[in-house]
């Protein structure tokens, strides 16, 4: 079978494929002609890189983002809020985890019949549809998969709906999930690199919620009280982001996002302005761990969504630590002192100041030398900048590479999220490879000396 066949059937559940085939009237081997022809197609096709965004907002506040596409029967549905990991309150941590898991455990009986887990899972199935929860640090919400043919999306998006604006949290339920948080926090936490994470997350952002982790203690602290409060304080309408991609028009469009958005409550009272992110100051901290490996993480808080240097930035990093085998910290780390397997450097973008992050392992006893060329790369490439080849080639790479990232409905989906929730230009992705040519070793060299300090950062081994 084409390879490339292949793995777009596989991106899709067995029941919208099983519908798919039924649908198009046609034998398997024809279908796969059909997606084969498209996905070729959409590989090569300029069209890729212009994606046609359509936005509006509901009539209580939500916004919306659009894209329609004909290519396959299939509907994605994207829903965010202001409810990531930053929103837990003191002591709580944990508390944005539980409610977005819990969303779809049961929904209350407002608008007709009490709703249990087993049924909301059996319907899911009934229609083929594909869904799940999502958060991060900044974002929480919930997607759907499922046929775009209204008779068969009807039901899956009805029921979306209801479990975003009317979730039951069972107590049994909480409960069960509280017990499984905290085994896998028990767990993480014998694990070298987990406890990297956790402490490099400490010491870069202090006492501000990027810094904070759900521990065994926060965790059985809460209760279903705390759950329905916060999905009151977060979920609401006019704070949410809807992002659909697919086969339908935009007149079914702005009745899948009314519907979602109608029954979702609505808050006037603005959410609390979170801390500033702190400067930090040079710092190493050693954990002891009997892996036979040390786990190493260096870095600083560094870079909004929307700042301006992100485009020098991502070339920079492309050069310096983000472009595999071609970057220097590779070519000096593992290429010509074979001190470590791997090493990557990368910037994560959020809200505020995300973290610029150095990553490696090593054997304990080369952990020091490591981090001396790991040191001493940074500081040349900061003090000296890129070279003509090197930002010829990282560009190179970065605009030729770009359509990978829009090659599937999922990805498109998760594109025009980031661009409704961190409000991002419409024309972001269309306008992304030009920005990056623009790029000069001048705007690398300027940014990243904005941006990175090697004086300012921490350093986390675990292991030595």
């Amino acid at each position: 079978m084409n390879f490339r066949v292949e793995w777009m059937m596989n991106m899709l559940s067995l029941g919208i494929k099983r519908r798919i085939l039924q649908r198009v009237g046609v034998r398997k081997s024809s279908c796969f002609l059909f997606l084969g022809v498209f996905f070729s197609l959409c590989m090569g096709s300029p069209a890729l890189a212009a994606l046609p965004i359509q936005q509006w907002m509901t009539e209580n506040g939500s916004k919306v983002l659009f894209v329609e596409t004909h290519a396959i029967p299939v509907l994605d549905i994207s829903v965010e809020f202001d409810a990531g990991s930053r929103r837990d309150p003191e002591g709580k941590n944990g508390l944005a985890v539980l409610t977005n898991g819990s969303l779809d455990k049961g929904i209350l009986p407002i608008y007709g019949d009490g709703v249990s887990e087993s049924k909301i899972l059996d319907t899911f199935a009934d229609t083929g549809a594909l869904r799940s929860s999502k958060i991060t640090m900044d974002r929480a919400g919930y997607t759907l998969r499922v046929l775009s043919d209204q008779a068969e999306s009807k039901k899956a998006i009805e029921l979306m709906s209801r479990l975003l604006a009317t979730p039951s949290f069972p107590e049994e339920l909480l409960e069960r999930d509280k017990m499984r948080l905290v085994a896998s926090i028990k767990e993480e936490m014998t694990r070298p690199e987990a406890i990297a994470v956790k402490t490099f997350k400490q010491d870069i952002y202090h006492d501000h919620p990027y810094g904070k982790s759900p521990s065994p203690e926060s965790v059985v602290s809460i209760t279903r009280d705390d759950l329905v409060s916060f999905h009151k304080t977060h979920y609401v309408a006019n704070r949410a982001v809807i992002s659909i991609v697919g086969d339908i028009d935009k007149e079914r469009a702005r009745e899948i996002a009314a519907e979602i958005s109608r029954d979702l409550p609505i808050s006037h009272q603005e959410l609390p302005a979170l801390p500033i992110v702190k400067t930090t100051f040079g710092k190493t901290e050693a954990v002891s761990h009997p892996a036979t490996q040390a786990h190493v993480l260096l870095g600083m808080p560094a870079v909004r969504r929307g700042d301006t240097d992100f485009f020098a930035l991502t070339v920079g990093n492309y050069i310096l630590g983000g472009g595999g085998f071609s970057s220097r910290l590779m070519q000096e780390i593992r290429e010509k002192r074979g001190l470590s397997y791997s090493v990557y450097s990368k910037f994560q973008p959020m809200l505020q100041e995300g973290p610029f992050i150095v990553g490696l392992q090593t054997e304990k006893k080369q952990a020091d030398d490591a981090l001396k060329v790991t040191h001493s790369t940074l500081d040349t490439f900061l003090k000296e900048g890129p070279t003509a080849a090197e930002l010829q080639s990282a560009k190179d790479h970065l605009v030729n590479s770009f359509a990978m990232q829009m090659d599937n409905n999922r990805k498109v989906l998760e594109l025009i999220s980031l661009i409704g929730y961190y409000r991002l230009p419409l024309n972001y992705l269309d306008t992304w490879t030009a920005n990056v040519k623009r790029v000069t070793a001048e705007d690398v060299k300027a940014a990243m000396n904005r941006k990175l300090s090697t004086e300012k950062m921490v350093t986390v081994i675990v292991g030595n």
